[in-house]
């Protein structure tokens, strides 16, 4: 049996322009220099980590049996603990990177860099371990075993090393896709643990540092700098943000199958440097929700001394949420991402979202300045689940813009280009935002990298762990 699915409906204009803000204060403007200066220092450091670890070896060394392993197990074992370095400071939530780039970008080059890490780690070991049982002229086995029991230094090391495989490991998209974010987040706290065992193992054994008080002060000083940048930025800055603007949670708001608003009251939300697009990470204070983490876009800009932030109510967090009481107390980490409309490079946009998608959009569309020409494209399986449709379609009408709703299941109605050119026939020339699930924001960029929209025009950002 056909169903008729329901065309997109553009909705009418109106004649009043949108208000200006006032009294809120603005978020700083992105930087890419920055991202640029801070690449070329990791470079740099890179260099002199692998020349550290040269100039440290001798020819006599070298010569000796085992010398080539042991050398490079020790030159793997520099470079992948400065990547691993490089990896935690690409997720410590630095405002200057943070900024440029957003922080959905920030852990898609930590992905990146972290096989390159874990590798060299493990080419470490294995190296050390052949060069080793090669100079005492034992098997490998035994020669773990005498690490095992005669080094007690090392039993740190391996610890550490376990630590950072499971991590490792857990990393992983298939296994990541059968573990709860909880169970994801908690074994990545011990990376931490980890990568301060491996910290301990290199400065009292590795030969770089052994007789080299400069090498080794200055590779302290790195160390300790990425730890206060971590706990400076993961750790005292959002207690101190929460501390600074008390968020509570004033009502619960059903907004359509499934979905609800988190309504909160809080102090001083005037001084809160947030754009329209930007997510936190929400921590409610409850015995059950304390210790976890989730991020959320805002799906309305702050209205002091409100915020609002729009979700869907999957998992046990999820239906927990929805059973939050007024006045539960909110600890908050942000804002973050680049969502917001300094990414653009013109005054052309179109938001397309789908589902809960949209509550992202809806901040970002309030934030668009006047001059901006607006097309927004809504996908929902149903009239049911266009979640804040009216405040949507008030704000496009404000802006002389242009809505248009797209009503069915989705394996019928897509967003593909063709649709996309019949809506927006002009969209090679505008900025092309898009939230929603995965499958869809990689199918709608897909769609528009066919219709000569530019890479650096189309703009997304995932949540996911």
């Amino acid at each position: 049996m056909t169903r008729q699915i329901p065309a997109a409906v553009p909705t009418g204009r109106a004649a009043s322009r949108p208000r200006v803000r006032h009294g809120r204060r603005r978020r700083p403007t992105p930087r890419p220099r920055i991202v640029d200066a801070c690449a070329a220092l990791a470079g740099i450091g890179f260099g002199a980590v692998v020349g550290t670890g040269i100039i440290a070896e001798s020819r006599s060394s070298l010569a000796d049996p085992g010398g080539l392993f042991t050398f490079a197990g020790r030159l793997a074992g520099l470079t992948g603990a400065y990547l691993l370095l490089i990896m935690v400071l690409l997720i410590a939530r630095l405002p200057w990177l943070e900024l440029s780039v957003g922080q959905d970008q920030l852990t898609r080059w930590h992905r990146k860099v972290a096989p390159w890490a874990f590798g060299l780690i493990c080419a470490h070991v294995t190296f050390i371990t052949l060069g080793y049982a090669e100079a005492a002229r034992v098997g490998v086995l035994r020669q773990i075993w005498v690490f095992i029991t005669t080094y007690p230094d090392l039993l740190m090391a391996i610890a550490g090393f376990g630590l950072l495989i499971m991590a490792g490991v857990t990393s992983y998209r298939l296994v990541r896709t059968h573990l709860r974010y909880e169970t994801w987040w908690v074994v990545h706290l011990y990376t931490y643990l980890g990568l301060a065992l491996a910290f301990a193992h290199q400065i009292v054994t590795g030969d770089s540092f052994v007789g080299h008080p400069l090498t080794r002060a200055l590779w302290i000083v790195i160390w300790a700098a990425t730890a206060g940048m971590v706990l400076l930025f993961r750790i005292l800055q959002p207690i101190w943000r929460s501390l600074r603007h008390r968020l509570r949670v004033v009502e619960i708001r059903e907004e359509g199958p499934g979905v609800f608003s988190v309504i909160c009251q809080g102090r001083r939300l005037d001084r809160l440097a947030v754009s329209g697009g930007q997510f936190f990470h929400w921590r409610f204070l409850t015995r059950e929700l304390w210790w976890q983490a989730h991020p959320y876009s805002l799906s309305a800009l702050p209205q002091p001394p409100y915020m609002r932030v729009t979700i869907k109510g999957l998992g046990d967090q999820g239906r927990a949420i929805r059973e939050l009481r007024p006045g539960t107390p909110i600890a908050i980490e942000g804002p973050y991402g680049a969502f917001t409309h300094h990414a653009r490079v013109s005054d052309r946009v179109v938001l397309i979202g789908a589902g809960v998608g949209v509550t992202p959009l809806r901040a970002l569309l309030e934030d668009l300045p006047v001059s901006a020409d607006v097309v927004v494209i809504i996908r929902a399986s149903t009239t049911d689940d266009l979640v804040h449709h009216n405040e949507i379609e008030a704000l496009v009408n404000r802006c002389h813009g242009r809505l248009y709703e797209i009503i069915g299941p989705r394996h019928q109605v897509r967003v593909d280009s063709r649709l996309l050119r019949h809506f927006v026939p002009d969209i090679s020339a505008r900025d092309v935002y898009i939230c929603g699930p995965d499958g869809f924001m990689a199918a709608v960029a897909d769609a528009a990298l066919r219709l000569a929209v530019a890479p650096e025009q189309i703009h997304q950002e995932s949540f996911g762990f």
